[in-house]
Order: C-alpha cells, then structure tokens, then sequence
C-alpha cells in the first residue's frame, strides 16, 4: 500500500469520513493509507476544507475547459452529430478523450508559458532597473 498524499509505502495511518455512519462500508477506505502524521494531517484539512469533493477549479483551469468545447464539437460532428454516445465504437470514444485531454494541456501549457513570459519580463524589468541605478550610484 502506497501513502494517499506522497505515494511512499504506508506505514499505519489511516483516515476515515467522520460524516458517515460506523455501518456505512464507505467510511474506511484503504485508499486512505499514509506514511506519516504529516500527510495524513494534510489528507484530513483537504477533506475538512473540501467537504470529500472536488475544489473548485481555478479560472484557468475553466479557461481550458471552455477551449475543449471547438475541438470537441469538431471531432463530433466528423463522426455524426445524431449517434448516440452509447453507439461510438471503443477507437471513437478514445480519440475523443484524446482530443479534450490534448486541448485541455494545450490550453493550459499555452497558460503557463504566457504567465512566465510576463514574470520574466517583469524581473528583467527590475534587473535593468537595479543595474542602472547601481551605475549611477543612486540607491533604489
């Protein structure tokens, strides 16, 4: 059994949802398994804060949703706008898991590369800022 937090061997510490009844088979898991009283007490403040649900996802995490939906609706309408989903053969379901999962890191790659370039303008900014006044002996 691996740590539920950092997937080192688990050595003893558990959590169960306080929320459930003893009888409920869902109020222990053996997914919850940690190495240490570190991650367990990280596991159990998430699941305070988060209630045992999904975070809400960040604005640009809702960004690369919303970019999914072109190349999605793209893939669809190449196989047939009318068949139900249920109909698609195995290939079909896995190229369009493909095509969200391939946008969605598009998206958020294209996010983070921006996000640096403006970091990396603004440090080099300062730096030239810090240098001139260093030359000039004018402390900043």
């Amino acid at each position: 059994m691996t740590c539920a937090v950092c997937s080192r061997t688990a050595k003893g510490f558990g959590y169960f949802n306080p929320r459930l009844p003893r009888s409920d088979p869902r109020r222990y898991s053996d997914r919850w398994l940690f190495c240490s009283m570190r991650c367990q007490n990280a596991f159990s403040l998430l699941m305070e804060k988060s209630g045992g649900h999904m975070i809400d996802p960040s604005d640009m995490e809702l960004a690369a949703m919303a970019s999914c939906l072109a190349p999605l609706g793209e893939y669809v309408a190449s196989i047939g706008m009318q068949r139900p989903l249920a109909d698609y053969r195995k290939e079909e379901v896995l190229m369009l898991i493909e095509v969200v999962i391939s946008a969605y890191q598009e998206r958020m790659l294209a996010e983070h590369e921006r996000m640096a370039d403006k970091e990396r303008a603004f440090f080099e900014e300062r730096l030239s800022r810090q240098s001139q006044h260093a030359s000039t002996g004018v402390p900043f």
